[in-house]
């Protein structure tokens, strides 16, 4: 499953696709997902419907990985080509302070990754080293997991939100951390900043 993720992310960095195709689907789950890796502040989440609050989570995570093949530019000259002040904004845009601004909030950021994919896009097809950053960084992407030495043991206390109760199972398996969801293993959460830095 993890290796089916960076696969899929691979292919043209869509993270909402691949986080679809691997990520756990009980809802409650995908909700503490969002709630804890979206980073949203001290909004009220029960002020927020589960639709909206995924779709703000996937289009933050969108902005991340479509930034990641640009990040750690080699000059000041590419830090201003690949980080424009349009650009700049979406990564300073801070979530709201109300729980009722929640949903204006999140279409912004929806429109972000569009904008944002357009950027990367437009780069590379004019700039010969963007074009290399973007391969390389998909090439990287297909890199199996690392996986630990010897049998892959379950542990409990997952510390990521309230993604699963205190004793429920989970297997870290390289950054990622995924469970049993019937017969299959669904990912539910990674330390993808460690895989890909």
């Amino acid at each position: 499953m993890c290796r089916r993720f960076q696969t899929l992310l691979a292919q043209d960095l869509d993270f909402d696709r691949a986080f679809e195709a691997t990520f756990t689907k009980n809802a409650s789950r995908r909700r503490e997902i969002a709630l804890y890796e979206g980073e949203f502040g001290d909004l009220d989440p029960a002020k927020i419907d589960d639709t909206t609050l995924l779709n703000a989570f996937k289009a933050r995570m969108q902005v991340i990985y479509l930034m990641l093949p640009l990040a750690s530019p080699d000059s000041n000259e590419d830090q201003a080509l690949f980080f424009p002040p349009a650009i700049k904004a979406i990564f300073e845009r801070k979530p709201p302070a109300r729980s009722e601004d929640f949903p204006a909030y999140a279409q912004q950021l929806q429109r972000d990754a569009i904008a944002f994919r357009a950027h990367l896009n437009d780069l590379a097809a004019q700039n010969r080293r963007v074009a290399q950053r973007v391969r390389k960084f998909k090439q990287d992407l297909l890199q199996p997991p690392r996986l630990p030495a010897g049998k892959i043991e379950p542990l409990d206390s997952y510390s990521k939100g309230h993604v699963l109760e205190p004793n429920e199972k989970y297997y870290q398996i390289g950054d990622y951390a995924v469970i049993r969801e019937g017969p299959q293993m669904k990912i539910i959460g990674i330390r993808f900043f460690s895989r890909l830095f």
